[in-house]
């Protein structure tokens, strides 16, 4: 099992299921910032067609290439679906943002070999590790 910080330093596509519009939530300037400093963004969401200027996909199921982490702005109740997709399209993390916690979904998780990481920050973990995908 990867360390938080490993994962990401491993990591260059993330899906981001439930990236939001709204510049005001966590839920669009996690995604937002994690591209800035060099992290490929697919958003996740299914109301809307373009955000951080990728092309939205409905699900994970959707997505026509290999991710390899799966970060989730859902409420825990839904985070158990989103995990048994995940496992299902072939991600090799997960990772539940801060304050979503549930221990389904990490059984479901580590039952299948993938790496989960739950209540912590993208951003926060990016910063404490220093890492950057840019050049």
């Amino acid at each position: 099992m990867r360390s938080a910080q490993q994962i990401l330093a491993d990591s260059a596509v993330i899906a981001v299921v439930g990236a939001s519009r709204d510049p005001r939530k966590a839920a669009h300037g996690v995604p937002s910032q994690m591209q800035r400093y060099g992290w490929r963004i697919i958003p996740v969401n299914p109301t809307a067609d373009e955000l951080f200027g990728e092309r939205v996909y409905r699900s994970l199921a959707d997505i026509p290439h290999p991710v390899d982490l799966v970060d989730v702005f859902r409420p825990a109740q839904d985070a158990v679906d989103v995990v048994r997709e995940a496992v299902a399209i072939g991600a090799p993390a997960v990772w539940l943002q801060l304050g979503i916690v549930s221990a389904e979904a990490r059984r479901i998780a580590t039952e299948a070999g993938v790496d989960y990481v739950e209540d912590r920050c993208l951003i926060v973990e990016r910063a404490a590790a220093g890492l950057t995908r840019l050049g």
